[in-house]
């Protein structure tokens, strides 16, 4: 249950890795576990694995399972998840507008 539809759409973008997630399909499309994690970098099996499934959960990303041997699964936006999209945009650019771009340790904005 969320308190207000703020904190509703704050709690299902909440996580250190989701935005970065949301971006890198947004702009790859279809991005198998292994190359997301390779992209991100610094982010553990198990957490990337944890954030997601939430993001499955939450209805933004579609996971498709290839029955291949050795199997590989894809990640992918749902129409849902693109709908965030603009959302995020707007909270990068007021980001870039009010903070001091030398605390950025990086910029996901386009």
């Amino acid at each position: 249950m969320y308190l207000n539809e703020f904190d509703a759409t704050l709690k299902i973008i909440q996580g250190k890795w989701k935005t970065v997630i949301l971006y890198e399909l947004y702009e790859s499309k279809v991005v198998r576990f292994n190359a997301m994690r390779e992209i991100i970098g610094e982010i553990s099996n198990k957490t990337l694995t944890h954030q997601l499934r939430e993001l499955e959960s939450d209805g933004l990303v579609i996971r498709t399972v290839h029955p291949t041997i050795p199997p590989h699964v894809d990640y992918e936006l749902s129409e849902k998840g693109k709908t965030i999209i603009p959302v995020l945009n707007m909270i990068c650019d007021w980001g870039l507008e009010n903070t001091d771009h030398d605390q950025l340790e990086t910029t996901l904005c386009r």
